[in-house]
């Protein structure tokens, strides 16, 4: 039997034990089905060569050739990671389009006694489902933006809001990257299909009656675009705006950036990377601040002179008056600006 998915998050996903992803590691590692493992039937070295000669020498060698290694890499995982699943398992399978790789597979499941199925259409049709959603839209829930000039916690704001109950879409969390030329996070950013299917999962959970909290960004997070659906929403979108004292932003900006700031071999490519856009003393000023080790005052003037002025032109562009002013006198108490951001939310609910 063939599934054919209707969701990103499609229920039916539930009713298998595993879901095994039959394409080869890279394939994989670009994006997957969510809780999928790898039992890839080709390698990439495999996969690569087969392809080669599907072109350069003929179709039915190209077949020959990769249907002996699919069946040997199948016979591999059934002796070693599925050999422990009783009679009653009941996997689900995809590769690419549905066509041979995960039908080979499932054929050679069913005839040992397992209860298999396979996704119709491969992952190709998961991924129009996550195309049509992140990019053509509209967001299921009305939006409201959190805005903020850099260093004003929105991220920490919006997780306790989350906490709380209210709808959140954590965008810098889906993309692994907290949104400035410092805000990369171990383990790097997933690849941008991936973002998107986070985002889509996310897009799926929401109730349509309630509004969803996003944070102000630009269009790209890092190395990945905001997806067109959820960026026109941002656009469009009321916004509460955090109004935080340069100073209390860069208390906050230096403890939180701090294994950033302090590491030499990080700071010197971003600094070159600014050095372009300022004059050369004041990137030398902010190199002495580094040999000081003086990450409050780095902070600030790193705000004040780098990142206000873009984030002022930013907003011009997009907010167009609605919404609150939320005055934060520091950030060493993030749960009262999450008070603080509730009631003007109350506000413009009423």
């Amino acid at each position: 039997m063939n599934l054919r998915l209707s969701r990103v998050a499609d229920p039916a996903l539930s009713g298998f034990d595993q879901i095994i992803d039959a394409r080869s590691p890279a394939e994989f590692a670009e994006d997957h089905l969510p809780g999928a493992i790898n039992l890839p039937v080709l390698s990439d070295e495999e996969r690569a060569r087969v392809g080669t000669i599907y072109k350069q020498v003929s179709p039915f060698d190209a077949r020959k050739i990769g249907g002996a290694l699919v069946i040997s890499a199948i016979a591999r995982h059934i002796a070693g990671p599925l050999a422990q699943h009783d009679g009653a398992w009941k996997p689900l399978v995809y590769c690419w389009r549905g066509g041979q790789r995960s039908g080979a597979f499932t054929t050679l499941l069913r005839e040992v006694g397992w209860r298999a199925e396979r996704v119709e259409g491969g992952y190709k049709a998961w991924r129009r489902l996550v195309v049509d959603l992140v990019q053509n839209g509209p967001v299921p829930s009305p939006v409201i933006v959190l805005d903020g000039n850099t260093g004003s916690a929105k991220t920490e704001i919006l997780l306790r809001l989350a906490e709380r109950g209210h709808q959140v879409i954590d965008l810098e969390g889906l993309a692994n990257h907290r949104g400035s030329i410092f805000g990369g996070m171990p383990g790097g950013q997933p690849s941008q299909k991936m973002f998107e299917g986070r985002l889509a999962l996310a897009f799926e959970a929401l109730d349509p009656a309630r509004p969803v909290l996003v944070e102000a960004e630009s269009s790209r997070i890092g190395n990945l675009n905001v997806p067109k659906a959820m960026w026109q929403a941002i656009c469009a979108a009321p916004r509460v705006r955090l109004e935080v004292p340069v100073e209390a932003r860069a208390v906050f900006t230096a403890d939180r950036y701090e294994e950033v700031l302090s590491d030499k071999a990080r700071m010197e490519p971003i600094l070159t990377q600014l050095a372009p856009l300022h004059p050369a003393a004041r990137v030398e000023n902010w190199r002495a601040l580094i040999e000081a080790r003086d990450w409050r005052v780095l902070s600030e003037g790193l705000l004040s002179d780098h990142y206000d002025p873009r984030y002022n032109s930013h907003r011009a562009r997009h907010d167009d008056g609605r919404g609150q002013i939320v005055p934060v006198a520091d950030l060493r108490d993030l749960e009262a600006a999450a008070d603080a951001v509730e009631a003007a939310l109350a506000r413009m609910d009423g």
